[in-house]
């Protein structure tokens, strides 16, 4: 089982790949905490993971709704919450969170930091940074399912 991969997305078609070979692998729900500066890549990697699990062309950055769902082709429901703009994690109880407690959800977090004690636990934890004009991202596994999952994505050498 796989704790951590480490690849650099040099571009955009390479982000579109990486979404699309973590789909293929994914078989339930995950939740996803997604950490990195401003325009470091984190919903561009959402949506190309969200593109890749079929949700539709129109995948769209959550940071004035706060959360935007997804009803994916397999029955599955996907979640996208981007917190930035999030002062205390209290702010979230109108949202509904508990709906993302479900097992076969898949969550996807930006800014998880600032909803801390009120979103469930991350499966994986993805770090986004700047390497010149592409960005290195790191994605560490945080339970046993995302062991799992993390196992079956094909490394760099499979996306480049």
């Amino acid at each position: 089982m796989t704790d951590a991969l480490y690849l650099t997305l040099t571009d955009a078609a390479v982000t579109d790949a990486l979404g699309a070979r973590m789909a293929d692998a994914l078989d339930a729900g995950m939740v996803i905490y997604l950490h990195g500066e401003l325009g470091a890549g984190k919903t561009a990697f959402t949506r190309a993971l969200l593109t890749a699990l079929g949700a539709g062309e129109r995948i769209k950055s959550p940071t004035y709704s706060l959360v935007e769902s997804y009803d994916l082709p397999d029955g599955r429901r996907a979640w996208h919450l981007d917190l930035y703009r999030i002062a205390d994690p209290g702010e979230l109880e109108w949202l509904g969170l508990e709906s993302l407690a479900e097992a076969s959800a898949l969550v996807l977090v930006e800014w998880p930091e600032r909803g801390a004690g009120a979103l469930p636990p991350a499966d994986v934890v993805v770090q986004l940074d700047y390497q010149g004009a592409g960005r290195n991202i790191e994605l560490r596994a945080q339970s046993a399912r995302a062991r799992a999952w993390l196992s079956r994505v094909p490394g760099e050498a499979a996306i480049s």
